[in-house]
């Protein structure tokens, strides 16, 4: 395990949003912003904004890096377009209201189809299906959650094709 990898998430934090230099094994150097660090791997994810793009983004895993140097801070305008790149603007906001049909009208599908699926939490707002994969609002394929990767696709695949019958 190298000096990177031994570093903490809060550490890692302090490089966020921050035009850096990564050297890595081999001598190899890798220039951008750094979008996030993974907290299992950390791996170093760099955005960069090439002229000809809107953005390239190129991942240094954890293991292969040697040294992280600050070179620039990002300001503010940086900051919202690195953050931009995670979470587009364009999310539709949904009511309570809308929120309880899509998830009543999910729910009434998944049954009409024999899959198992009940609703969790205080409020009722998750959906567990067969008690091993949620779906929290707004009910979309994204927001399927689950440790079993081939349920996970394959309801994510159900819940997609749904949602674009409904459209």
């Amino acid at each position: 395990m190298n000096d990177w990898q031994r570093k903490s998430p809060l550490d890692w934090e302090t490089y966020l949003n921050k035009w850096v230099k990564v050297v890595a094994i081999e001598k190899h150097e890798y220039e951008g912003w750094v979008l996030t660090v993974d907290p299992v791997s950390a791996s170093v994810i760099l955005a960069t904004f090439p002229e000809d793009e809107n953005v390239s983004i190129s991942v240094v895993m954890g293991h292969a890096v040697q040294e992280v140097e600050i070179l620039k801070e990002g300001d503010s305008e940086m900051k919202e377009r690195l953050s931009r790149i995670v979470a587009p603007q364009e999310s539709k906001g949904y009511s309570p209201e809308e929120l309880e049909k899509r998830k009543n009208d999910l729910r009434t599908w998944l049954e009409r189809n024999h899959i198992p699926v009940a609703e969790q939490g205080e409020s009722g707002r998750t959906l567990c299906v067969a008690g091993v994969l949620t779906i929290e609002p707004p009910y979309g394929p994204e927001q399927c959650s689950s440790s079993n990767e081939i349920i996970l696709s394959r309801v994510q695949g159900l819940v997609q094709g749904y949602l674009q019958r409904q459209q």
